[in-house]
């Protein structure tokens, strides 16, 4: 089978590579890769700028963002052949802290959990992969052509969570939200906003291209303009921030109403400085009881609540989110990120 591969470190390289077809282990799955999305992370990884190869070799298989339909299933499993699944990224460390122990290894207290194509075990950009089978999520068939979309509805799903979850401390009824950033996540956190009935915006920086209509056909409001403007204009609720942009998360931690709710996202470049008034800040958080909440990755969980909420979209929509297909052999056109692309996926059909 064919697998693209990454070589992360100080000389970084990717290629196509012919590997053997796995052999699925005790309680694995055997999967037939159909499609892997790219994204922010995929392409560090690929610049050399982080990732990990597992034990005993300095590349790894490239890819976490995964779609596949199932060749072999162990009895009892609960999946068959030709089921749709994606297989969840994370793994527990393994010698478990109290949060990996309980499932909950999104949330992992000593950074020793593995990532698939990120963290020291192999992706999912092959022809074949396994996966075990509590650590893969059924899709319903109708997904086939945005199932790659699971991942980063995944993250979304955690991150809506953690918004409920620090709001119920107290009364909590948010009418409006602001999402900062119009790529795959942003978009997909205006989805949830939007299914929930919430007057949703999208702020991001282009003013052209497929975002803008995207956002609109949600029945959001896009917004192209000075982030503190649009906060200050809107004064939202909750804010799920998915730029990383210093200026963004600091527009976004003093832009909300009283009780407001800021859900972190974006991992921000670290060497940038900006001026803020940390004072004004901490009187803000303090005297009008917000709280800003960092979120990363998902749990099996989430990526259920994921699969709910994709099922109920609209599938023609969700479709537009893919704005560029490429054939495994040309991988390289995919790592190159253009303007109008929102999310690119690599077909893997026929790279078994």
């Amino acid at each position: 089978m064919r697998a693209l591969t990454v070589r992360p470190g100080p000389e970084p390289s990717t290629e196509v590579r012919e590997l053997g077809t796995p052999v699925p282990a005790d309680g694995e799955l055997l999967v037939r890769g159909v499609a892997l999305g790219v994204c922010g992370t995929d392409r560090e990884i690929a610049g050399g700028h982080y990732g990990t190869p597992p034990a005993g070799r300095d590349w790894m298989v490239a890819g976490h963002e995964s779609l596949g339909r199932v060749e072999e299933a162990p009895p009892g499993s609960g999946f068959s052949p030709g089921d749709l699944v994606v297989g969840v990224v994370r793994r527990p460390d393994p010698e478990p802290c109290g949060a990996c122990a309980r499932g909950l290894f999104d949330m992992c207290r000593n950074g020793r959990y593995r990532e698939r194509g990120i963290k020291e075990l192999d992706g999912y950009g092959a022809g074949y992969w396994t996966v075990e089978h509590d650590y893969a999520v059924a899709l319903d068939p109708r997904l086939e052509p945005v199932g790659t979309l699971l991942e980063p509805a995944s993250v979304v799903a955690k991150a809506w969570q953690q918004v409920d979850l620090v709001g119920a401390r107290s009364w909590f009824e948010p009418r409006r939200v602001v999402v900062t950033g119009a790529g795959p996540i942003g978009l997909l956190a205006a989805l949830i906003g939007v299914e929930r009935g919430l007057e949703t915006h999208v702020l991001d920086r282009v003013e052209r291209g497929p975002k803008p209509a995207l956002v609109r056909a949600l029945g959001a409001e896009y917004h192209s303009g000075d982030a503190e403007d649009v906060l200050d204009a809107v004064r939202p609720d909750v804010v799920i921030e998915a730029t990383g942009a210093a200026r963004v998360v600091f527009a976004a931690v003093s832009g909300t109403r009283p009780y407001g709710v800021v859900c972190l996202t974006g991992v921000s470049p670290a060497g940038r400085h900006i001026t803020v008034d940390a004072g004004a800040a901490n009187r803000g958080l303090v005297l009008e009881n917000d709280v800003v909440v960092g979120s990363v990755n998902a749990n099996v969980d989430h990526y259920r609540q994921a699969a709910a909420v994709l099922a109920r979209a609209d599938g023609a929509w969700l479709e537009r989110l893919i704005t560029r297909r490429v054939p495994l052999e040309g991988y390289r056109e995919a790592f190159d990120a253009r303007e109008d692309d929102v999310k690119v996926v690599i077909t893997l059909d026929g790279a078994g």
